[in-house]
């Protein structure tokens, strides 16, 4: 069995401040979450950053998120 955690997308925008928001309030829980910034260098415009947690650990997540009236599960 591998000890591989995989991971999964929960949320895209095109706002670091916001992903990064989100990843602080999903942290602060005690659940590992990382960030993917697919947004193109050049051209912040262009591309995503996702907010990634373990796949395991998803429903936790939503039920967080569900609790905050601003937040989104993607």
């Amino acid at each position: 069995m591998s000890d591989q955690i995989k991971w999964m997308c929960i949320h895209k925008t095109n706002n670091k401040f916001e992903a990064e928001a989100m990843k602080g309030n999903i942290e602060s829980a005690g659940i590992p979450c990382v960030i993917l910034n697919k947004q193109d260098s050049s051209y912040l415009a262009f591309g995503y950053v996702e907010v990634h947690v373990p796949e395991n650990r998803k429903d936790e997540v939503a039920a967080l998120l569900h609790e905050d009236p601003n937040s989104q599960l993607n």
